[in-house]
């Protein structure tokens, strides 16, 4: 498994990916809080590569028929992730929560696809022990 180093604001412009002022590689800035406040919310104090595992998870339900089509949609459909409940999602993200975000929408997805995630020490839906783990990171189990 390869090692995620995080990418800096400049290391974006020099590799040219597209960034405007209301853009990034088709993602509006308010796309791109919102992923990083969810990132921030499920995945502080997990590694790097578990921080861009969850901003992967959410745009992979993004391009997932199942899912709602917009990051705003995702997170918020109901009953999908504790942080929105408990408002956790609100609390301002950190430098290195957008630095994954950047990460996981130039197409990092240390995932391979998934669409759920879990930490088994906190999770309570039976649901989600019972599909086959396709990746641990951290203390995240992703799943199918």
């Amino acid at each position: 498994m390869s090692t995620i180093i995080p990418l800096t604001h400049l290391q974006l412009l020099i590799s040219g990916t597209r960034l405007t002022e209301n853009s990034i590689a088709g993602y509006t800035t308010k796309d791109i809080d919102y992923l990083a406040k969810i990132i921030h919310a499920e995945a502080r104090g997990e590694s790097f590569e578990g921080m861009v595992a969850i901003g992967a998870v959410i745009l992979n339900r993004v391009e997932d028929d199942s899912f709602p089509s917009t990051i705003e949609e995702v997170i918020f459909q109901p009953n999908q992730f504790c942080s929105v409940k408990d408002g956790q999602f609100h609390l301002e993200p950190s430098r290195l929560a957008y630095d994954a975000a950047f990460r996981a929408i130039m197409g990092n997805d240390p995932t391979n696809g998934c669409l759920f995630f879990y930490n088994p020490q906190i999770a309570t839906a039976v649901w989600s022990f019972q599909r086959p783990v396709e990746a641990v990171i951290g203390n995240h189990r992703f799943t199918k």
